[in-house]
């Protein structure tokens, strides 16, 4: 399942190097068909521990994790909605991804020049909140210029339904509201989807704070970014962007020692690839054997038959039942002939909702 987020944030505030940290920790090895792809694209591993007590279980020929993809959007400017910087191209690129992560600048240093002169983390969430919505603003308004009158005249249902979710959109632009805001309901949502707008993109803000902050966690100014996330009902995570770049350059044992000296459990990285992929509502299943044992990328609340096809479409096209047992069942009992004995290996159907951390086997036919 190929979802991605897409890195944006003001020149000098640690986009780049987030990117860099992202490139070199986990990037794919060669033997996978789908290592190579464009510069600008980060693919990550999500860190799994219960992928590793598989491992041991199993002890498979290969062990596949499930990946993620960042990708690095070109530095954003005030005034990109009408083409300064690289605007047209930066909006474009955001309009290609899932979700959002916005590096916010949350750190003082004299000889990092910063684009507006000082440190001010709400001032640059401001300004790239503004350009998204005047981005969206002008093609609800060009849309709205052209259905309005069919609208009024016509009386279509449909035609109607648009144009006044449009009209609802565009009040909120005007106030300086994004759309993820200000819409839930099923059936709006679904008008809006043909647009791609950037302010419905779940968002999530990564505070690059200094290497001195992220060992006690907060700052005035990521205090301040947190408390505005809160305001809006969005995640942040607190992270050190030149710290993580060294980080991603060491082994894993020297990387956990490293951290344990600090008083660190768990890398900013890690933290950011947990909560955008818990962003997007994605959730993790699993196939497990003496072959390969492998994480799954899918979509909470998707049913066997379509989780089935994520491996293949032949198993979703011939899907008949899954075997499927919970990953803390298996990981209680250590044994899978144990779960099978204590009864806690389950037959399921069509209809059943595949839960984070399901073992599953397939059978199909065609």
């Amino acid at each position: 399942m190929s979802l991605k987020a897409g890195i944006v944030g003001l020149p000098n505030v640690g986009k780049s190097t987030l990117f860099n940290a992202i490139t070199k920790k986990n990037v794919l090895a060669a033997n996978y068909p789908f290592a190579t792809i464009e510069p600008n694209v980060g693919v990550v591993f999500v860190p799994d521990t219960r992928l590793d007590f598989l491992k041991e279980l199993y002890q498979p020929e290969r062990v596949v994790p499930t990946t993620f993809e960042f990708t690095d959007i070109a530095g954003l400017v005030k005034g990109a909605a009408s083409g300064e910087g690289l605007g047209n191209k930066f909006l474009s690129h955001i309009r290609e991804v899932d979700a959002i992560v916005e590096v916010v600048r949350c750190f003082d240093d004299a000889n990092i020049t910063h684009v507006s002169g000082e440190t001010d983390p709400l001032r640059d969430i401001d300004i790239i909140n503004i350009e998204l919505i005047l981005a969206d603003l002008e093609i609800v308004t060009n849309r709205l210029s052209k259905i309005e009158k069919k609208a009024d005249t016509t009386k279509e249902k449909d035609v109607v339904f648009e144009c006044n979710t449009l009209k609802k959109a565009k009040e909120a632009l005007e106030k300086n509201i994004a759309l993820r805001q200000v819409f839930s309901d099923p059936d709006e949502l679904l008008v809006l989807k043909n647009f791609n707008f950037l302010t419905l993109k779940p968002i999530i803000y990564a505070a690059n704070v200094d290497e001195e902050t992220i060992v006690v966690g907060d700052n005035d100014y990521s205090l301040k970014v947190k408390e505005h996330a809160e305001k809006e009902g969005n995640n942040v995570i607190v992270m050190c962007a030149k710290l993580e770049e060294e980080l991603s350059s060491l082994e894993n044992q020297e990387r956990e020692e490293f951290l344990a000296s600090v008083g660190i459990t768990n890398s900013g990285l890690d933290k950011l690839i947990f909560a955008t992929y818990d962003l997007l509502g994605l959730a993790t299943f699993f196939t497990a054997g003496k072959d390969e044992c492998r994480a799954w990328t899918y979509k909470k609340g998707m049913k066997a038959p379509k989780c089935a096809g994520i491996i293949h479409n032949d198993f979703e096209r011939g899907f008949i039942k899954a075997e499927v047992m919970s990953f803390a069942d298996l990981y209680e009992l250590k044994d899978e002939k144990k779960v099978k004995e204590a009864g806690k290996l389950r037959i399921e159907g069509k209809d059943y909702v595949i839960q984070d951390g399901d073992i599953c086997y397939f059978r199909f036919n065609v």
